[in-house]
C-alpha cells in the first residue's frame, strides 16, 4: 500500500519553475518511493551503486552525458565533485525539472547546495508519515500512546514491522552509519549512551554539559555529536521567543526527537501501560506533538517561524508560530480533562506580550472541540490540520 504523501503538492507547483529540485530527510522516510510513483518518466540512479558512484566520480560529463535530462539523482552526496558539473549543465541547458536531486544527509547536501547550486534549488524535506497522511490512509489510531509507540517511519506501515525490530536496526545501520560519516566516533558504546541520554531530556531545555559529564565525554564532543545528529535528521533543537518583555525570559533551546516511536525504543518503553504510568509521559506527548508541527509545515511547504517562550520562572508556552501579523500559541497537555488552570501560561504569555492578534490553543488527548474564553481546545489528532 503506497500511503500518498502531502508534500507531493508543493512538488508539482514548482517542478517548471526550477531546474533542479533537491529532496532531503531521514533514510527510510520515503523519498525514493515518493519520487519513483510522482515522476515515472523520470530515470532513476542511485549514488550508493557503487558502480554509478564509480562512473561519476571518474567521468563527471560523461555521467551527465549520459543522465542528461529528467532524471533522479539519489543520494547525490556521495559524489561531492558531482555538484559543480551540474551547475555547468543546467546553466547551458536551462531546462526546468531537468534534475531532481535526493539525499539523507542535511550537512552534505546542503553544503554542497550552497556552495555550487544556489538559486537553482528549490529545497524540500520529507519526513515519516504525519497524522493527516495516516488519517487519510485510515491507519491513524484513535489513542495517541498507540501511534507515539509505533511510531511514523513508512517501513513500518508498508511492511509491517514491529517497531522495536525496525528501530533497533535503524540504530545499528542508519543512524550510527550516517554519525560515523560526518565525525569520527572512536566508542560507539559511548555513542548508544549519548543518544540514550538525549532521550531523557526530550521536551526539556538543553543542558549539554550536564549530558556530556553524565556521558563521561567532553562538551565539544557532546556538541559535535548532536550536530551530527540533527543533521541526520534525529534530534532538533526549538529556540525561545523572546522580545522586551518586562520579564526576564529563557533563552536556552529545548531538545526533540523528530520521530516518537525511536524516542520510545530509546527509553525502552513498548507498551501502552508503561507510558499510562511514566512520570514523562507529558514530555513524550508534547514532543510528538512538537515533531508534527514540523513534518506538517514542511509538507505543506508553508514553513512557518516557530518557538517556544519560557520566563525565568518556569511558565512556559510550548509552541509559538509566527504567520504574517498573526501568532499562534499552543500548549500541550496529555490529558482528557480540560481544567482552567492548563490556560495559565497561555494567558500570561498574552498579557506579558500584548499581541493584538494572538490565537491560543490548547491541544490535549481528548476528541471534541472547544470554543472557550481563554482559547481554543483542539484533539490531539487534528492539530496541524489546517497547515
Amino acid at each position: 500500500m503506497i500511503i500518498k504523501r502531502e508534500i507531493v503538492h508543493a512538488i508539482i507547483e514548482i517542478i517548471d519553475k526550477y531546474p533542479l529540485i533537491a529532496i532531503t530527510g531521514p533514510r527510510q522516510s520515503g523519498k525514493t518511493t515518493m519520487l519513483k510513483s510522482l515522476f515515472p518518466n523520470y530515470r532513476y540512479v542511485s549514488l550508493e551503486n557503487p558502480d554509478i558512484r564509480n562512473f561519476a566520480l571518474s567521468d563527471p560529463n560523461g555521467f551527465l552525458n549520459e543522465f542528461s535530462n529528467q532524471v533522479i539523482l539519489d543520494e547525490v552526496q556521495r559524489v561531492p565533485a558531482l555538484f559543480s558539473y551540474l551547475q555547468t549543465k543546467i546553466d547551458e541547458d536551462r531546462v526546468m525539472g531537468q534534475f531532481i536531486l535526493s539525499g539523507s544527509q542535511n550537512f552534505h547536501l546542503m553544503q554542497h547546495i550552497t556552495q555550487s547550486l544556489a538559486g537553482r534549488v528549490a529545497i524540500f524535506k520529507l519526513f515519516p508519515f504525519d497524522f493527516q497522511e495516516l488519517k487519510i490512509a485510515g491507519l491513524l489510531q484513535d489513542n495517541y500512546i498507540d501511534n507515539l509507540l509505533k511510531g511514523f517511519y513508512p517501513a513500518i506501515y508498508d511492511r509491517n514491522i514491529p517497531s522495536k525490530e525496525f528501530y533497533s536496526n535503524y540504530v545499528q545501520t542508519y543512524v550510527q552509519r550516517d554519525v560515523s560519516e560526518l565525525i569520527a566516533i572512536k566508542d560507539l558504546r559511548l555513542f548508544q549512551n549519548f543518544i540514550a541520554l538525549c532521550a531523557t531530556r526530550a521536551g526539556q531545555l538543553l543542558n549539554l554539559n550536564s549530558i556530556a559529564k553524565e556521558c563521561g565525554i567532553s562538551q565539544p564532543t557532546a556538541k559535535s555529536w548532536m550536530s551530527a545528529l540533527a543533521n541526520s535528521y534525529i534530534m532538533f533543537l526549538l529556540y525561545p521567543y523572546y522580545e522586551n518583555f518586562s520579564k526576564r525570559i529563557v533563552k536556552t533551546p529545548k531538545l526533540y526527537f523528530y520521530d516518537s516511536g525511536l524516542l520510545c525504543y530509546l527509553l525502552k518503553l513498548d507498551s501502552v501501560e508503561q507510558i499510562q504510568l511514566n512520570a514523562f509521559k507529558g514530555n513524550l506527548f508534547e514532543n510528538m506533538m512538537i515533531a508534527e508541527y514540523v513534518k506538517r509545515i514542511h509538507h505543506t511547504n508553508k514553513l512557518n517561524e516557530i518557538w517556544f517562550w519560557r520566563d525565568n520562572e518556569g511558565h512556559e508556552v510550548d509552541l509559538i508560530v509566527q504567520h504574517g501579523q498573526q501568532q499562534d500559541a499552543f500548549e500541550f497537555k496529555s490529558t482528557q480533562t480540560i481544567m482552567p488552570d492548563l490556560f495559565k501560561g497561555l494567558n500570561l504569555y498574552q498579557k506579558i506580550s500584548q499581541k493584538e492578534h494572538l490565537q491560543k490553543s490548547l491541544v490535549y488527548t481528548g476528541k471534541e472541540y472547544q470554543n472557550r474564553t481563554a482559547g481554543k481546545v483542539v484533539p490531539w489528532n487534528e492539530f496541524g490540520k489546517s497547515i
